[in-house]
């Protein structure tokens, strides 16, 4: 195993980008979904939301922080950056929400226009989520030029595309792309939705289409590299 190909010491490497991944997804989802109900003026379920995101959260703020911290990864020391950075801004997002859900589900669940009551408290979100579109627009950059996406040959299916390494580069950066794009469109919808009257508008719907896109493929991408990152690492073990 790796005896004559690539060789990696995977004690200091941190490979939980799976969980990290299928967490992000679900909950790009989830806030999608969540998001769809308050629009439509449907029953709110603040403290299920809360248990959600507080769930999630605390997985991507713990493995972030790891991830972030464990300067510099041995062979992948970008994946400090391009993973670990953005797990930990997200996750502490998530706790946020759960937070905020779970101490206000009661007057959430009375409220009217609970779409209203949550948009006036989050608009003070709107500069961090404009930051986090400059984020995403420079991983998609940086992705695309320096294609450090693509698989090595030692990995299992996604390894046969490492002969075209500008593939993966491109479909994983074009995904970052995505969620900075929800982000933006994120704070646009929060301005908006604070006032008196909302209307859905064509944005909105592809915003909803934003979040749902880069959520399923972070959550399915996740599911299918719990395979070809076991099969990665047996490869390139060290025979000793």
């Amino acid at each position: 195993m790796g005896a004559e190909g690539l060789i990696i010491d995977w004690t200091q490497n941190a490979t939980y980008n799976t969980i990290m991944a299928v967490s992000a997804g679900v909950a790009l989802i989830s806030l999608a979904l969540a998001g769809k109900r308050l629009v439509q003026n449907k029953a709110a379920n603040p403290k299920g939301w809360a248990l959600n995101f507080g769930v999630l959260g605390l997985i991507l703020t713990i493995t972030g922080t790891h991830f972030t911290l464990a300067w510099p990864l041995a062979d992948f020391p970008y994946d400090n950056i391009i993973f670990g950075e953005p797990s930990l801004l997200f996750g502490v997002i998530l706790l946020a929400l759960s937070l905020y859900f779970w101490q206000n589900s009661e007057r959430l669940t009375q409220s009217e226009n609970p779409l209203q009551l949550i948009a006036k408290h989050f608009r003070a979100f709107s500069i961090l989520l404009y930051a986090i579109t400059l984020i995403m627009i420079a991983i998609f950059f940086a992705g695309v030029i320096f294609q450090f996406f693509a698989a090595p040959p030692e990995e299992p299916i996604t390894g046969y595309f490492s002969q075209w390494p500008w593939l993966e580069a491109w479909v994983l950066s074009l995904i970052y792309l995505i969620v900075g794009l929800a982000s933006l469109l994120t704070a646009n919808g929060l301005k908006r939705a604070s006032q008196d009257q909302f209307i859905i508008k064509a944005v909105d719907k592809i915003n909803y289409l934003a979040f749902m896109i880069s959520g399923w493929f972070f959550l399915i991408f996740g599911a299918y590299n719990y395979f070809t990152h076991i099969g990665l690492i047996i490869h390139t073990m060290p025979n000793s």
